[in-house]
């Protein structure tokens, strides 16, 4: 008898062990990888990793060295609750460490600029300050494909990654725009300014966007719905443009906002073609 109700154990414990793997297969198909064994093997391959997920207080045995390897690679570490982490995971056993993997590698922002080099056109680039909303980041990257920009600059923190959720929104055109993730925003800035583009930041209270000049090597900064162009980079803009609103709301969400503006820059640097 004592030999049937292990074998019945073994039996509950062979479902349960199936029933987790799947689960954590389905996890990782969003763009998670779970668990310590699995977040190993994923910083060994090199793989661009958006963000590390640890459990508030779990600091001891391997995810020490996960952490430790993470900080040294510059991936950003964030401590959360277990119900955080149950719930993103779907209750996989995610052993306190979850890391969120991007669904494309990304490129550099002088890469960006060799694009418009080899197509012989002026530099157009599109920076996404602090969107945080998978949904309107994969909308973006829609919209500035689809006009014909260079590519993307997003910021490494404070900011969604490109996750699944990013690229379904995006409609597939995730895979035809270049796009770079950079750790200061406003270094990246300074430094595109030196290299003679020019920055405008879409905000309220600037000039109507049809009355101003895009036939330049450029870049046009979309802040978050919640709090818009940051102020930093605000500063570091050198024209704000607006979309006049006549209506009773008074803006547009970030991107049909950003099909508006990126539309006109596209017709100005094509009109003289």
């Amino acid at each position: 008898m004592e030999y049937k109700k292990n074998d019945k154990n073994k039996h509950h414990r062979n479902q349960r062990d199936f029933k987790r793997e799947h689960r954590e297969e389905e996890v990782s198909d969003e763009g998670m990888v779970v668990g310590r064994n699995a977040v190993r093997e994923l910083l060994k391959s090199g793989r661009e990793i958006d963000k590390l997920y640890v459990q508030r207080g779990e600091r001891e045995g391997s995810i020490v060295v996960l952490v430790a390897e993470a900080v040294e690679r510059h991936i950003p570490v964030i401590e959360t609750d277990r119900a955080k982490l149950d719930k993103m995971t779907g209750y996989a056993v995610h052993q306190g460490v979850v890391a969120m993997a991007a669904q494309k590698e990304y490129v550099t922002v002088e890469d960006l600029l060799a694009i418009a080099e080899e197509r012989g056109e002026k530099p157009f680039l599109v920076i996404a300050d602090g969107i945080t909303d998978p949904h309107n980041l994969g909308a973006l990257i829609r919209c500035a494909e689809g006009v014909g920009a260079h590519g993307l600059i997003i910021p490494k923190r404070r900011a969604v990654g490109l996750t699944s959720a990013v690229s379904k929104a995006s409609c597939g055109a995730i895979e035809h725009l270049a796009i770079a993730k950079v750790t200061n925003l406003a270094a990246t800035i300074d430094g595109l300014k030196k290299n003679g583009i020019w920055i405008f930041a879409a905000e309220a209270g600037g000039d109507a966007y049809y009355d101003t000049d895009f036939d330049c090597p450029c870049a046009l900064v979309m802040g978050s719905e919640g709090d818009g162009v940051s102020h930093l980079i605000k500063e570091k803009s050198d024209y704000i443009v607006s979309i006049p609103m006549y209506g009773k709301v008074n803006s547009f969400n970030v991107s049909t906002a950003a099909s508006v503006l990126l539309a006109e820059i596209s017709r100005q640097h094509r009109a003289k073609k």
